[in-house]
C-alpha cells in the first residue's frame, strides 16, 4: 500500500504543481545576440535637453512580461500615457508564432498551463474565442528502456495523471524504486543540510525520493523547464514551491504532508479570489495556446494600445535619472530617441539589465552572472503512415499525447518533443504531423557551436529513433531557431542576486527590474508579473500624483 501513496504524492507534486511535465518553457523575450549595440548607464542628467517623448510610465520590453504589464497598466490601472518599446522588429520578444499558410509552429514558447491570471487577461483582451486547450487526459511520456523497467510500447511510458488506477501499469520504476520513493514521500528522510548551504533539485530529490525517481522522472522534467543541470540548479530557487512543502505538513517533513496542507491553502485562496464568471473556465491538466500561437496575445496587446503607444525595432541603450523621473535612449531606425518617463519597468534580459540599471540599481551588475544555456527549437513535419506503433495510436492518429520527454542516461542528445498536432488542432494539415523538439541547454552547450543544419539532422536522427519507422524519409523542416542565450537558469546563489537587487531598487523608486529571471520561467508567471507589475506602477503614479 505504501508504493501507490507515495508515488501519487509524486505524480500529483511533480507532474500538476511544478506546472505541467511537456510545458517546455523558453525564455519570455530576450535571448537575440546582442550584436554591436554600445549600454550605458548613467546616474543622472537632470537638466538635459527635450526628450523626442514623455510619458507617464515606459515598459521596456514586449514579451510576455512586458505585454501583460502594458496592457494591466493601460486597462485596470487607467495609465494611458506609456509606451512600451520592443527591441525586435515585432512585438513578442522571444514568443514567436509562424505560419506558412498549412502549418502553424512556434519557435519559443510552446504553450501555457491556464492560470486565472491568464484566463482574466485573456477575457479582456477578447481572445476567449481565439483560446484552445488541450485534452488534459491526453498522457504525458518518458522515453526509458532497460535497467528493471517493464516493456512498453516503443519503450514510452505514460506518467500517472489518473490517481491511483494508473499506478497499478506504471513500471518505468522498479519495485524497489517505489518503495523508496513511497517512503521518503511519506516523510522518511534525512534531514536537509544545514543552512546556508543550498541543496541541488538532484539532492533535494534524491533525499526525498532516491536516486531512480531523481534519474527517470524528475530528470527529464529538468531538462525540459529549464534546460538545466540538476546539479546546478538551487531547489530552493527553481522549484520553491515543492520546496516549501518539506515542513509545511502537520505529519513530519514529506512532500505528501506538505501537500495535503498546500491544497488546503489553494482551496482557501481560491474561496477568497473567485474567478469571474466570465473568463475563460479549464480543467486540471490542459494545456493552452492560441489558434495563431502564442503570439496572438503580444499583438492583441499592441493593438489595445495602438501604434503611438507601442514602438518596435527601439533597443534600449542606456537609462539615467532625470530629476524626479528617468530618461531613456533608444537606438531606433530613426536614429537616436530619447523619452523622458515618471516611471520605467524593465523585462529586458538580464545581460541588458546589467549594463543599462548597474548605475542606479548597482546590484543589477551581478545579473550579468546569471546563465541561460544555448536551446535550439526544431520544427518538423511527418506524414502519419511514417510513424511506427505508438501507445494510444488508431488508425489514421499515430500521436495520441502532449509528447516525450528523454532522460539524458538514454543518449538521445534531444531534450523533449511536444507532439504538436496532436495538442492542438489546425497545427498540420490533413496527413501530417507535426512535432516541436528542443536540444541544448546546461549540460549541452555544444548545441550553440553547430550550424543549423546539423542540428536539424540531430533532431530528425532523435525522432526516427524514437517515434518513426525505419525506413521512414526524414521530415520537412518548418522553423529551426537557435537561441544562443535561452532560459535563465536559478542555480545556487540566485536567490541572494534578487534580495540584493530588491534592497537596491528601493533606492531608486520609479524603476521597476523585472521578468522571467525574477518571476519564475513560465508563461504563467510571465502573465502575473504583468497583472502585479501594473498595480505596483499604478499605485506609484497615484501616490506621486497626490
Amino acid at each position: 500500500a505504501g508504493a501507490p501513496v507515495g508515488f501519487a504524492a509524486l505524480a500529483v507534486l511533480f507532474v500538476t504543481t511544478a506546472a505541467a511535465m511537456m510545458r517546455w518553457a523558453m525564455p519570455k523575450r530576450g535571448s537575440q545576440p546582442l550584436g554591436k549595440t554600445a549600454y550605458c548607464s548613467m546616474a543622472s542628467v537632470s537638466g538635459g535637453p527635450a526628450a523626442d517623448l514623455e510619458v507617464d510610465a515606459l515598459i521596456v520590453g514586449s514579451g510576455i512580461s512586458g505585454s501583460c504589464a502594458a496592457h494591466h497598466l493601460f486597462k485596470n490601472q487607467g495609465v494611458t500615457s506609456l509606451l512600451l518599446a520592443e527591441a525586435n522588429p515585432v512585438v513578442g520578444g522571444n514568443v514567436i508564432s509562424k505560419t506558412d499558410g498549412e502549418f502553424t509552429w512556434e519557435e519559443g514558447p510552446n504553450s501555457f498551463q491556464p492560470t486565472p491570471a491568464i484566463m482574466r487577461t485573456v477575457y479582456e483582451l477578447g481572445l476567449s474565442e481565439d483560446l484552445v486547450l488541450a485534452d488534459g487526459s491526453l498522457p504525458r511520456f518518458v522515453y526509458w528502456e532497460g535497467d528493471g523497467a517493464g516493456q512498453k510500447l516503443a519503450n514510452l511510458h505514460a506518467l500517472p495523471t489518473n490517481l491511483p488506477g494508473d499506478l497499478l501499469d506504471f513500471n518505468l520504476l522498479t519495485i524497489p524504486g517505489k518503495i523508496r520513493a513511497a517512503f521518503g514521500a511519506l516523510g522518511f528522510i534525512a534531514p536537509p543540510p544545514p543552512a546556508p548551504y543550498e541543496e541541488s533539485i538532484r539532492e533535494f530529490v534524491t533525499r526525498h525520493l532516491g536516486e531512480e525517481t531523481f534519474e527517470r522522472v524528475i530528470d527529464p522534467f529538468v531538462s525540459g523547464v529549464y534546460a538545466g543541470d540538476p546539479d546546478q540548479l538551487a531547489m530552493r530557487a527553481a522549484l520553491k514551491k515543492i520546496h516549501r512543502l518539506e515542513g509545511l505538513g502537520d505529519f513530519g517533513p514529506g512532500l505528501v504532508s506538505g501537500a495535503v496542507n498546500r491544497f488546503k491553502e489553494l482551496a482557501q485562496e481560491k474561496r477568497e479570489n473567485p474567478p469571474d464568471p466570465k473568463w475563460p473556465t479549464y480543467k486540471g491538466g490542459q494545456l493552452g495556446s492560441f489558434r495563431r500561437g502564442l503570439q496572438t496575445l503580444p499583438t492583441a496587446v499592441a493593438k489595445e494600445l495602438g501604434a503611438d503607444r507601442v514602438k518596435t525595432a527601439w533597443r534600449l541603450t542606456s537609462l539615467a535619472r532625470d530629476g524626479a523621473g528617468f530618461l531613456a535612449t533608444f537606438d531606433t531606425p530613426e536614429g537616436i530617441k530619447t523619452v523622458r518617463a515618471k516611471t520605467v519597468s524593465v523585462t529586458a534580459p538580464t545581460r541588458v539589465v546589467s549594463k543599462v540599471a548597474a548605475d542606479l540599481v548597482p546590484a543589477a551588475a551581478a545579473l550579468d552572472k546569471i546563465y541561460s544555456p544555448p536551446v535550439a527549437s526544431v520544427t518538423m513535419a511527418y506524414r502519419k503512415e511514417w510513424f511506427r506503433e505508438l501507445p494510444g495510436a488508431t488508425p489514421g492518429k499515430p500521436l495520441v499525447g502532449f509528447g516525450h520527454l528523454l532522460p539524458r542516461r538514454m543518449g538521445v542528445r534531444s531534450l523533449g518533443t511536444i507532439w504538436s498536432s496532436s495538442l492542438f488542432p489546425g497545427r498540420a494539415p490533413e496527413g501530417w504531423e507535426l512535432l516541436l523538439t528542443y536540444i541544448g541547454g546546461s549540460r549541452d552547450k555544444g548545441i550553440g557551436e553547430m550550424t543549423e543544419e546539423e542540428i536539424v539532422k540531430q533532431v530528425d536522427a532523435d525522432n526516427h529513433r524514437i517515434l518513426l519507422k525505419a525506413d521512414a524519409p526524414s521530415g520537412k523542416l518548418l522553423g529551426c531557431r537557435v537561441w544562443k542565450t535561452a532560459i535563465p537558469q536559478y542555480c545556487r546563489g540566485h536567490l541572494d542576486i534578487l534580495d540584493a537587487l530588491e534592497k537596491d531598487e528601493a533606492n531608486c523608486p520609479g524603476l521597476f527590474l523585472g521578468g522571467n529571471y525574477r518571476s519564475g520561467v513560465a508563461f504563467g508567471d510571465c502573465v502575473q508579473y504583468g497583472v502585479d507589475e501594473a498595480v505596483r506602477v499604478g499605485q506609484y503614479l497615484a501616490k506621486a500624483a497626490a
